[in-house]
């Protein structure tokens, strides 16, 4: 795996959390959620209303969670990115949508915040997190600039201490119930073109002059209790609230990008986990033909996998623990972040789906867990990068890098990219890559390059001591994939929609003949 360049080494005062204080605080959080969704109020009998409940938003906000992140000189617990993921994969075992709200707070506001806002704006934001509980999110997409994020149009001038800001953003997750965002733009120049680069700033939606307009909430078809719309942005923000990259702005974004890809991970375990426990208990209480589901074959060919997509998730997290800390440059990362973000979504996907599968037809309502967790997991396939598109740029990244040092086969390039797995594959990865491939193509390599990193993940993971039956099947199970990938991958395909394709094509034009 590529080196991770170290930026700002951790300052005395930013010491390690106490393992004790963490302890505690996990418990307490983990209360909360119990009162919140088992107790005080239902999860099922909110899970098809817009919105989180007053009620249990204040529940969930009593141990003010959002603080775990906060470095301590500002008043935070301080905690590290491994604490993150603990927390964000027990939040993702009650409620997805819990678990993303606090992903989008850390990940896409409190994180980035630490790293690249002016100390003279922290302590400010910070405050607010921990006196009033308050959120942040992230404004990228535009709604002509979706995957084309750098091309987006909202703009910025400055003049007299202040950023106006102008343009329009969709699709933020929380969508008028943050309190802060942070929000990209594009510096205008004075011919009225946009500089290529991004800047990011602060804004603080109850100051003067930066209150963000909804034009309209999105009906989402999941995520219920996350708000999603589209924002008109026309802002005045001062000059302590902008973001100084350390080098350009695009790369801050792509550090701040794939360090949120690393975190995936930790929502995925936790829902995966939920997900396999409600299928063990199910499949275990159900009787079919006098025996119990638990017992057959195909059943335990499900479980299986559920299993094995658990282990896998779990060696992602001990990756993204050791690399996506935010003292680390991730902006070169872009193959491995992809790699993990584009296979922990698929995971959490299949398992949605095999839960309903097992459940059967009570499964399909939306106040179940099974009907909730398949439309719930559907989006993390599209939203911070389609998977469609994020293989493309896997693939295209890595013929890039074998063109560029003259490897054609692709076993001699694995054993530097997945050295722990690539020799236990060697029969099937044994060839030369013809280049260029077609688009289909590049995403079908992307998804088998995707599924061989994973495997040298679970070799780690196994190395370091997590049960060897687990991490056995895990590799079985993504073996198996990999083969499946590379006979499409193999297969000459190059089918093309027929666009007028009205004639001649009625079945019953021709029945009887």
């Amino acid at each position: 795996m590529p080196q991770i360049k170290q930026e700002n080494p951790l300052q005395p005062t930013d010491s390690k959390l106490d393992e004790t204080i963490f302890k505690q605080f996990l418990h307490d959080f983990k209360a909360s959620m119990k009162r919140a969704y088992h107790e005080d109020d239902k999860i099922d009998s909110f899970c098809s209303t817009r919105g989180i409940p007053p009620a249990v938003l204040k529940e969930l906000m009593s141990v003010n969670p959002l603080s775990l992140l906060i470095p301590k000189k500002y008043g935070g617990l301080g905690a590290g990115i491994k604490e993150n993921i603990t927390f964000i994969s027990a939040a993702a075992y009650e409620s997805l949508a819990l678990a993303l709200t606090l992903g989008i707070n850390n990940g896409l506001f409190i994180q980035p915040v630490t790293k690249y806002a002016q100390e003279s704006a922290k302590q400010k934001v910070f405050d607010q997190f921990l006196t009033k509980s308050s959120m942040g999110g992230l404004m990228i997409t535009e709604p002509n600039f979706g995957s084309d994020a750098l091309s987006m149009l909202t703009s910025h001038t400055e003049k007299d201490g202040y950023y106006h800001l102008k343009g329009k953003k969709h699709w933020a997750g929380l969508t008028g119930m943050a309190d802060f965002w942070l929000l990209t733009a594009r510096k205008k120049s004075e011919s009225g073109s946009l500089m290529r680069d991004i800047d990011m700033f602060i804004c603080d939606v109850n100051a003067p002059r930066q209150s963000i307009v909804v034009e309209e909430f999105f009906e989402n078809l999941g995520l219920y209790q996350i708000p999603y719309g589209r924002n008109i942005i026309d802002v005045y923000i001062p000059e302590e609230q902008r973001l100084i990259p350390h080098t350009t702005g695009i790369q801050m974004l792509l550090d701040l990008l794939h360090r949120s890809r690393f975190q995936f991970p930790a929502m995925g375990l936790g829902f995966v986990n939920r997900i396999m426990d409600e299928a063990i208990c199910h499949t275990n209480a159900r009787l079919v033909g006098k025996k119990s589901l638990f017992d057959y074959d195909q059943v335990q060919n499900r479980l299986s996998r559920l299993q094995a997509n658990f282990t896998i998730l779990s060696a992602f997290c001990l990756r993204s623990a050791e690399v996506a800390s935010i003292e680390n440059d991730l902006s070169s990362l872009g193959i491995e972040a992809n790699v993990i973000k584009t296979v922990t979504s698929d995971l959490m996907h299949e398992s949605a789906q095999s839960l309903l599968q097992l459940v059967g037809a009570k499964g399909y309502k939306i106040n179940h867990i099974a009907g909730r967790s398949l439309v719930d997991s559907r989006p993390f396939q599209i939203f911070e990068g389609s998977n469609d598109i994020l293989y493309h740029q896997i693939a295209d990244s890595i013929l890039k890098i074998m063109k560029s040092t003259k490897e054609k086969n692709l076993y001699n390039y694995l054993k530097g990219l997945a050295p722990l797995i690539a020799d236990q594959i060697k029969e099937m990865v044994n060839f030369e890559v013809q280049i260029p491939l077609p688009q289909r193509k590049l995403v079908d390599f992307g998804r088998v390059i995707s599924r061989i990193v994973s495997m040298n993940h679970v070799v780690n993971l196994q190395e370091k001591g997590f049960r060897r039956d687990l991490t056995e099947n895990a590799l079985v199970v993504l073996k198996q994939e990999v083969s499946i990938l590379l006979n499409t991958f193999h297969y000459a395909n190059s089918a093309k929609v027929v666009a007028d394709y009205s004639e001649n094509s009625f079945w019953m034009d021709f029945s009887g003949k």
